[in-house]
């Protein structure tokens, strides 16, 4: 009899061996198991802001259509100078826009001309040199920009040209006085709105990080 019961005892200790490699490989199941997640309902728990890298980019679409011309100008120059920003541009491009105004208007060349195109700064002077022949003079009084608007942009992937197109507009008063100091056009008092469409270009990459203003009224 003692050789059957080992027998049995052998094989009971096999099958419960059996039984415990089963239940650490395949785990057990312990009244109603939740079917798993899929990743397709994960996926859609996710914040729906989640910023996707790869996504636009915002300083061009804050300013320009996400498919136009201009926004693929945009992007060209920043491929080019990564370094690059439309925001700060347009920021620059309101102090320049001042600066130039005034210095034109009180016939002071010399302090804009680095910002001006050869082109720009020759018809300055022609402008100035005639109101002088005549006597005039002007007294400006620069208050205040309400725009300045990206309206065009253009990029030459093969000689790195930018040039972009800006809408100003600003609020200044403005008295043309003949030589006895008499006011022959506007006033000193009076508000007036100016509207004006420049166009500034650069060689993206260069050493030189000023943008020359090339054209006025574009």
């Amino acid at each position: 009899m003692q050789a059957p019961l080992i027998q049995l005892l052998v094989l009971a200790g096999i099958a419960i061996f059996l039984i415990l490699r089963l239940k650490s490989v395949l785990g057990t199941r312990e009244g109603f198991e939740k079917p798993p997640v899929t990743k397709q309902s994960s996926d859609a728990k996710r914040p729906e802001f989640e910023v996707i890298e790869g996504g636009p980019d915002l300083d061009i679409t804050d300013h320009v259509p996400e498919d136009s011309d201009a926004a693929k100008a945009l992007a060209g120059m920043k491929r080019i100078e990564p370094s690059f920003n439309v925001s700060d541009f347009l920021g620059g491009a309101r102090g320049a826009y001042e600066m130039i105004v005034l210095g034109y208007e009180k016939g002071e060349l010399a302090q804009i001309q680095p910002f001006l195109s050869e082109e720009v700064y020759e018809s300055f002077v022609d402008g100035v040199a005639a109101r002088e022949d005549q006597g005039l003079t002007i007294d400006v009084n620069f208050i205040g920009i309400s725009e300045v608007r990206l309206t065009d942009a253009t990029f030459d992937a093969d000689t790195n040209e930018a040039e972009l197109t800006i809408r100003f507009v600003a609020e200044l008063t403005s008295a043309v006085r003949d030589k006895g100091g008499d006011i022959v056009e506007g006033s000193t008092t009076e508000i007036k709105r100016q509207k004006d469409t420049w166009a500034f270009a650069r060689t993206m990459g260069s050493d030189d990080p000023n943008w020359l203003l090339v054209s006025t009224d574009a």
